[in-house]
């Protein structure tokens, strides 16, 4: 039980669905503790913080990202149990407002406990009406993200929300030495970091399915390319890393293992190329720093939006889809109108039916050469790498603290 009276409980959710909801609480949470500014904004946020202490719930996918921050405690919270587990929790320790990236369930759930909550939408291109009922529209402050285009389909759900608040893009400060390097030019890539984001999302029955295809492929492309040294991130059990990187023709130094948030900001800034699958938080990260960056085929729906962005927006063709026998990316969009679960659905079933059809090694190397490709496409001049971050800013992790202290006050958030 909370017994400090000096400081104020905040509660944080992030969705498990991938990385990119912890990649942006542990954003927020920096920003709220007065770290690095982004470029174009001086200092911490608008408000100083008061005494701050921070509970946990649920984002069990993320938490390793967030273990450089000083979250008290977490609590586990099953889907049918969170209603009431929620009210004791929010009792027991004397929260006094919610952050919730993504998690549209918690959000209302903490809501109707009679927390409030302010919610970060960093996909809100992604809805339409089948969408409606699992997004906190009555939350106390909705953020949206800023985003490169709005399809038709989102603008009434959008219109729905009580409180809408637009924000820059939600993203981690990259460190303060690199802020101000010059864009390199065009050049043999010796350095790579491959991102593959969270890779465990929820009603994903084998999430081994996108890494045994994509892995062999991204690191004999980049052995072909040239490239000397390649760290794989992502939260891949290091026995199950190994054998990917034993079954692939890799290049020479070649490393595997997962990153807290600070230190992939870290390894990001000093690599010579990123290969992601696309999440929207590494891409605008990337693009802080203007890393020359390569989408690999989309693991999820938003994925599809993301890499499509960010292709259009860089001006070169660096983005790698699926062979057409694996996914039409044009039938998955079709089935937003339904919701995002069916789309998901015929996602999930043509990767795995890929990697099922004598191990994958078909599109394993059609993915290799279509990696290859890109990372070709990449050293062209002229590619403009910061596009889609300048595109949306990069002040919303400190806009979103700005929000949160403003709730904790009883006040509007600034605009």
């Amino acid at each position: 039980m909370h017994t400090d009276s000096a400081s104020q409980t905040v509660a944080v959710v992030g969705a498990e669905f991938g990385w990119g909801s912890s990649g942006k609480l542990s954003a927020i949470l920096s920003a709220l503790h007065g770290g690095p500014a982004p470029p174009g904004r001086p200092g911490p946020p608008d408000h100083p913080a008061p005494p701050l202490r921070f509970i946990g719930l649920g984002s069990a996918l993320g938490r390793p990202l967030l273990s450089e921050h000083p979250v008290d405690r977490w609590y586990d919270l099953s889907a049918d149990g969170t209603p009431d587990t929620l009210a004791e929790i929010v009792r027991s320790e004397g929260v006094r407002a919610a952050l919730v990236v993504l998690d549209g369930s918690a959000a209302k759930a903490l809501q109707a406990a009679g927390v409030p909550t302010v919610f970060v939408d960093s996909l809100p291109f992604m809805w339409s009406a089948g969408d409606r009922t699992a997004l906190p529209l009555d939350a106390t402050v909705y953020c949206a993200q800023k985003c490169a285009e709005l399809p038709p389909e989102c603008l009434d759900v959008l219109a729905s929300v009580r409180a809408l608040h637009w924000v820059d893009a939600v993203i981690g400060t990259p460190p303060a030495a690199v802020l101000d390097r010059p864009p390199s030019a065009p050049r043999q890539y010796r350095s790579a970091l491959v991102s593959l984001g969270g890779l465990r999302a929820p009603r994903l029955a084998d999430w081994t399915n996108y890494p045994r295809l994509v892995v062999p492929a991204v690191l004999e492309a980049l052995a072909a390319h040239g490239v000397h040294e390649v760290h794989v991130a992502g939260n891949l059990p290091a026995e199950f890393a190994g054998r990917l990187v034993d079954a692939a023709v890799a290049p020479p130094r070649t490393t595997t293992g997962s990153l807290t948030h600070g230190d992939f900001l870290d390894r990001l800034a000093h690599c010579d190329v990123l290969l992601t699958s696309p999440g929207l938080t590494t891409l605008l990260e990337a693009g802080s720093l203007g890393v020359p960056t390569v989408c690999l085929p989309p693991q999820n729906l938003s994925q599809i939006f993301n890499g499509r962005f960010h292709s259009q927006a860089v001006g070169a063709e660096v983005r790698v889809v699926w062979p057409k026998d694996v996914l039409v990316e044009e039938e998955a969009l079709s089935l937003r109108s339904h919701g995002e679960d069916r789309a998901l659905e015929l996602i999930y079933g043509g990767i795995g039916a890929a990697a099922q059809a004598a191990d994958g090694r078909g599109t394993t190397r059609a993915l290799r050469d279509a990696v290859l490709g890109a990372l070709r496409h990449s050293t062209a001049e002229g590619v403009d790498w910061g596009a889609l971050t300048t595109t949306v800013g990069t002040g919303g992790a400190a806009q979103v603290a700005d929000a949160l202290l403003a709730t904790l006050r009883g006040t509007s958030p600034p605009s």
